[in-house]
């Protein structure tokens, strides 16, 4: 069985999926799926992510589904409830961290900043999520940090696309890209999972053509 953070190398992207109604989970799944990318950050910034989380997760039980902007433990004890397989915060919260770790929840807390990372890495966490991307320093930054945290490994969130993936999954110390592109939420809401799933396709391909 593949760790979850291998499955995170192995895609390159993961989506980051906002859900405003949970009848289109189910299509979302389907799409990700056939396009080559069996995981999702569903945002918890919507009452339909709950039960979106649990739809995606029952029908696709190999499907890697995980939870995103989660700023509560109260968040964290539903998405888990609801089927979810990792806890993504935007912020480094020591609170969400700490109990995610008694719970043995792989969580991805978002960093910026070399006291972040240090208490990361402080709690044992090998992967952290660094948001918002380019607004923080982009691949520049990353570097700048993973010089003197070379154990750490990072998932930039936060305008990334197929434009300045490359620039991302070429450095050695980036997991994986979180991105939106091939699941913006109007082609969520206009029913446009055709071109999700091409759009995935596109997005696995280049992932792959990047790291060789």
């Amino acid at each position: 069985m593949k760790t979850i953070t291998e499955q995170f190398y192995e895609y390159g992207v993961v989506p980051v999926v906002v859900l405003e109604n949970a009848k289109d989970a189910l299509p979302l799944a389907e799409a990700l799926t056939e396009g080559g990318l069996s995981c999702a950050e569903v945002t918890f910034r919507t009452a339909a992510a709950e039960e979106s989380i649990r739809l995606m997760s029952e029908r696709y039980p190999d499907m890697l589904v995980g939870a995103g902007t989660v700023l509560t433990i109260g968040q964290v004890d539903r998405a888990v409830a609801a089927g979810a397989k990792f806890i993504v915060s935007p912020g480094f919260d020591p609170e969400i961290v700490d109990y995610c770790l008694e719970k043995k929840v792989p969580v991805f807390p978002g960093c910026i900043t070399p006291s972040e990372v240090a208490q990361a890495v402080k709690r044992g966490l090998q992967v952290v999520k660094f948001f918002p991307a380019e607004q923080a320093g982009g691949v520049a930054m990353i570097k700048a940090m993973a010089a003197p945290y070379t154990m750490v490994k990072f998932m930039p969130t936060g305008g990334i696309s197929a434009k300045n993936l490359k620039e991302y999954l070429g450095f050695d110390k980036i997991l994986c890209c979180g991105g939106s592109w091939m699941v913006k939420g109007d082609m969520i809401r206009n029913g446009e999972f055709d071109q999700i799933r091409e759009l995935t396709k596109e997005a696995v391909e280049l992932a792959a053509s990047i790291r060789g």
